[in-house]
């Protein structure tokens, strides 16, 4: 095998072992640049979800009592292997996903970064010595891993989702059980296959395939399973909420958004426009992080829309194995038919389409860039996440005004403000109702920092010294008698 081949698993991995689905049953991967069936992955459900779970049960107490430098070199040779087979994986992803080749690589590379960043993190997850109120006593505080960790990913970032849950869960001694899209499982596959090579233990990773409503009921359902991690939409992470009640799970939750993108009379509109490209129509608009609602002060628009059209325009769309593509197709027909309606719905209440607007002559679910001016807050797209390649601009005239529009909606995970004025970037920093904030940057995601939301966005971080906590549990040791 040479290429993505190299990494293309159709087998699920369950204590150390690849195996197919007990009814025999598989489903079809396709490439959404070609239409073409790229390979089956079994179609499980919930009894061989039981059985990962099982493994990784018995696969923990070992696990979380192994030195750490051990664990810590476990991680740095899973590093090192991402890095090794860096175009193999990415190649693997762009065929399964459809983005263009450059920013597969950058997932790639991004995700081995997380596993990087969690092997020298966990070296720090420190307790602490309380003092005590009672002469003779000594108060411990003390940190260990939660157990056996469910994950559930979507098919949007089907590498590095996973690698940003993988890190901190490895590091700190759980063992985890995986459900990877089934519209993009290989990349999922592709972390067992890795860690299969550099020595992980049997049962410590454990990767199915399948429904996502028996393989998540079985993780719900299961009170071995300590903690879900979830990224996808917030009425799916709603209803895993309410399902972790029965077993007291622990749950972190990535859920949907509404980024507002402000552009101010006074920014530098060359890297506000570049700023709004990149956020905006990296991975083809499919990014919960994505530009959602762009708003230009009245002063800047007019310039502004007539650059981002000239920018948008010049993007070249096609195979995302194809060299200086762009923008890859949507993940399927119905991303398309979505994104469509939007559009509809913004024409009907008065918004001009002025780039773009319709399928790509190259057919399949291949969609132009598109922007539409003229958009308001009665519009589909001020109120629900766009996901697709399409812009809307909004027009406001005061700072005031659009803080309250920019916190109109009941999401809050990313949003992004370009002004040259520093007082406003505080003021931004204290008035926006989001989890993270890019002042003058469109892309802001970074292993460095905490990734999350507030509000309906989600509860957590990934990243940062903070991605640690939702995999401790924390005690508190009393010595008495000194």
């Amino acid at each position: 095998m040479s290429g993505y081949n190299t990494w293309l698993r159709e087998g699920n991995f369950i204590n150390g072992q690849w195996v197919g689905a007990d009814s025999g049953e598989t489903i079809d991967v396709t490439n959404p640049a070609t239409g073409d069936v790229i390979g089956t992955v079994p179609n499980a459900g919930g009894a061989e979800t039981a059985r990962a779970i099982d493994a990784a049960q018995a696969a923990f107490p070992d696990f979380a009592a192994m030195d750490l430098m051990s664990r810590v070199g476990l991680l740095w040779k899973l590093h090192d292997a991402l890095m090794d087979n860096a175009d193999d994986l990415a190649e693997l992803l762009t065929v399964e996903m459809g983005k263009p080749l450059a920013e597969a690589k950058g997932e790639i590379t991004i995700g081995a970064q997380y596993i990087r960043w969690f092997a020298e993190e966990a070296r720090r997850a420190k307790g602490e010595i309380v003092p005590a109120g009672v002469n003779g006593r000594r108060i411990l505080v003390t940190r260990h891993p939660v157990g056996v960790v469910g994950m559930i990913t979507p098919w949007n970032f089907p590498s590095s989702m996973l690698a940003r849950k993988i890190g901190p869960a490895l590091s700190v001694g759980c063992t985890v059980v995986a459900k990877p899209a089934t519209a993009t499982p290989y990349s999922g596959l592709a972390w067992a296959a890795l860690a299969e090579e550099v020595g992980f233990p049997k049962g410590v990773l454990n990767v199915v395939t399948g429904s996502a409503r028996k393989i998540a009921g079985a993780m719900m359902d299961s009170p071995a399973v300590r903690k879900i991690t979830f990224t996808g939409s917030t009425e799916v992470g709603k209803e895993l909420i309410r399902q972790s009640a029965d077993t007291v799970k622990k749950v972190s939750m990535e859920l949907g958004g509404n980024a507002p993108f402000i552009v101010f009379d006074d920014a530098d509109l060359d890297k506000a426009v570049e700023g709004a490209m990149a956020s905006k129509f990296r991975n083809a608009g499919q990014t919960c992080v994505c530009a959602n609602r762009l708003y230009v002060q009245a002063g800047i628009h007019d310039a502004f829309v007539a650059r981002l059209v000239e920018k948008t325009e010049a993007l070249k769309v096609g195979n995302g194995l194809e060299e200086g593509v762009d923008q890859g197709p949507m993940v399927d027909m119905n991303a398309v038919e979505k994104v469509e309606e939007f559009i509809s719905d913004a024409r009907q209440k008065g918004g001009e389409v002025v780039t773009g607007g319709a399928r790509h002559d190259k057919g399949g679910s291949f969609f132009k860039p598109t922007i539409i001016t003229a958009a308001t807050q009665a519009m589909m797209f001020a109120r629900e996440e766009i996901f697709g390649p399409l812009a809307p601009v909004f027009r406001f005239d005061s700072e005031e005004e659009v803080i309250k529009l920019a916190n109109d909606t009941e999401f809050g995970l990313a949003c992004y403000a370009y002004s040259q004025d520093l007082g406003r970037a505080f003021r931004l920093n204290e008035g926006l109702d989001y989890g993270m904030i890019g002042i003058n940057s469109g892309l802001i995601t970074t292993v460095e920092a905490p990734f999350g939301g507030v509000k309906e966005s989600g509860m957590g971080k990934e990243g940062g010294s903070q991605g640690l906590e939702d995999y401790l549990d924390t005690k508190y040791v009393c010595i008495d008698g000194i």
